[in-house]
């Protein structure tokens, strides 16, 4: 009976914060395995004790990235690790997407400002809305949208983000995504799960450090073959591509009306397990495989 630790960040509460955790774990004890789930911090755990560690929903490591990384690399050395720490380490920092940019991938475009850059209101486009998020973050954090008259506002925003070491990220607001929404590509085990549709997260006005709605009007979504052949192309770019288990691409759609990526989720993705309750036992099918190899 193969052993599988989940990695959360708040294994304890009922209901759990996570909807899927439980979801999963029982998916996982009907496919034969013995599957517990712990906090990634607590420093009791033998990690090492179990054949496969899954990260799940580890989801305050974006405000403790450098201890989180850490934490991924010694699971990584003492058992199996999914996804590994490699791809860890190259994915809780947004500057990936320059790394898909050059290999090809559709991105989103994306300019970054590190602390001790210069940051006024000319590194701010002037002709359209625009985004501001830190590298590193999660679920909105330290997001905003701002129109052109709000550089005031998003100048003090950069210089939030530069004080306490953070690299922002400048984006042009992609207005396709309040026309189509932002779609999710779920993928596990090499092949695609299942997807859905979101609406827009930064709605105007909303303060780049107010708590946000991370997947409002989330539904159902059938991918087009052009969203899965930008998914594919990005799984593809990815730094140890063949050791990935699972992986979420989202998609807005450019001012082509073509399908861009947003952000790709390799970390600690949110599965959707409570919108597509069908996919839990293809999800503890290829957790139990690759805890066997």
């Amino acid at each position: 009976m193969p052993r599988i630790a989940l990695a959360t960040y708040d294994p304890g509460t009922e209901p759990s914060k996570d909807r899927d955790l439980p979801v999963l774990l029982r998916a996982l004890a009907a496919a034969g395995a013995d599957a517990v789930a712990h906090a990634w911090d607590d420093p009791e755990v033998e990690w090492g004790g179990h054949d496969l560690v899954v990260i799940r929903s580890t989801w305050d490591y974006s405000w403790r990235t450098d201890e989180f990384v850490a934490w991924a690399e010694r699971v990584g050395k003492a058992t199996r690790l999914a996804n590994p720490a490699g791809v860890v380490r190259w994915n809780t920092d947004k500057r990936y997407l320059g790394d898909l940019a050059a290999a090809g991938v559709p991105v989103v475009p994306t300019r970054y400002l590190a602390p001790g850059d210069p940051a006024g209101a000319a590194d701010l486009p002037a002709d359209r809305d625009f985004v501001v998020k830190p590298v590193f973050g999660a679920g909105a954090r330290f997001a905003a949208r701002y129109t052109p008259d709000e550089h005031g506002t998003a100048v003090r925003h950069l210089a939030r983000m530069h004080d306490e070491g953070l690299t922002a990220m400048v984006q042009p607001y992609v207005a396709g995504i309040d026309v189509s929404g932002e779609r999710a590509l779920q993928f596990f085990g090499g092949k695609l799960l299942h997807a859905s549709r979101k609406r827009a997260v930064l709605t105007p006005g909303t303060a780049y450090d107010a708590d946000k709605v991370a997947h409002p009007d989330l539904a159902r979504w059938t991918p087009t073959p052009a969203e899965l052949a930008v998914a594919e192309s990005a799984l593809a770019a990815v730094p140890e591509a063949p050791e990935l288990l699972y992986a979420r691409v989202d998609l807005v759609d450019g001012e082509d009306g073509r399908p861009r990526v947003m952000e790709l989720e390799l970390v600690e993705p949110n599965l959707f397990l409570f919108l597509h309750p069908g996919s839990a036992e293809a999800v503890a099918a290829a957790i139990v495989s690759a805890a066997r190899r």
